[in-house]
């Protein structure tokens, strides 16, 4: 847990996790939840999936959006009638969505480079403490290109494992190269996954709420696993050796 202290916030300080209403007004004051991707989508349309993702993959504050989801339910928006009440066009989707996943890592990575080792040592969420953890992992187990691009596919992790690149001064030639890949095949890749369903499905329309909530809960599953497995590593870790060996041989 060295790296995990030696990594990540003067960006939380400067961003603080409370961040759901403050975010909220940084979309333009709206009334809309920045955790439904329906009402994101509805109010803001392809620039909520830039926002979003920006924010997700560049700034703290940004950890508890709905970056999967999101991309989902935008790619089924994109096969709704021109008269739904929400009708996205996916060229302009994918646009949205790679240029805020690309941005917003490049972002929180060149934080990371000038905040330095004084950035995650401070934050007291667990959310954010447990995918830093994560992401070294990632990053001891994998190497610094695979980490990055695997990251994107986990929630939470993908948020931190940026500015963690940067303070652990990866390469910016590394970093781009594989943030850049990554970013592609996730951002675009869910929101064709989306698309491609919705045009399977004869009116979708009549599907879309029961659908987007099972999107939702599919989406929380590897942060809920990745939470879990956080702390059975915990209590292993205080309990000794023998449960250690227990627990691996779980």
């Amino acid at each position: 847990m060295t790296l995990l202290h030696a990594a990540l916030p003067q960006m939380v300080s400067a961003f603080p996790a409370a961040g759901a209403v403050p975010f909220a007004h940084a979309l333009g004051g709206l009334a809309l939840n920045p955790l439904s991707p329906t009402s994101v989508l509805s109010g803001l349309g392809a620039l909520g999936v830039f926002l979003v993702l920006f924010a997700e993959t560049g700034l703290l504050i940004g950890f508890f959006l709905p970056g999967d989801s999101l991309l989902f339910t935008a790619g089924l928006f994109c096969t709704t009638g021109a008269s739904a009440t929400v009708h996205l066009s996916l060229p302009v989707v994918a646009l949205a969505a790679a240029a805020g996943a690309l941005l917003g890592a490049q972002v929180g990575f060149l934080i990371g480079r000038r905040a330095g080792t004084a950035m995650l040592a401070r934050t007291n969420n667990r959310y954010l403490v447990n995918g830093a953890a994560r992401a070294d992992q990632l990053l001891a187990r994998y190497g610094h290109a695979k980490a990055i691009v695997l990251a994107r596919f986990i929630p939470v992790v993908r948020t931190v494992v940026n500015p963690m690149a940067g303070s652990l001064s990866v390469s910016t030639r590394t970093f781009t190269v594989w943030q850049v890949a990554g970013g592609l095949v996730w951002s675009i890749g869910v929101t064709v996954a989306g698309y491609v369903l919705g045009s399977s499905i004869p009116g979708i329309d009549t599907y879309l709420l029961p659908i987007v909530a099972v999107i939702v809960v599919v989406s929380l599953i590897p942060l809920v696993l990745e939470l879990r497995r956080a702390r059975r590593t915990s209590k292993t870790s205080t309990a000794g050796p023998e449960a250690t060996v227990r627990a691996n041989c779980e």
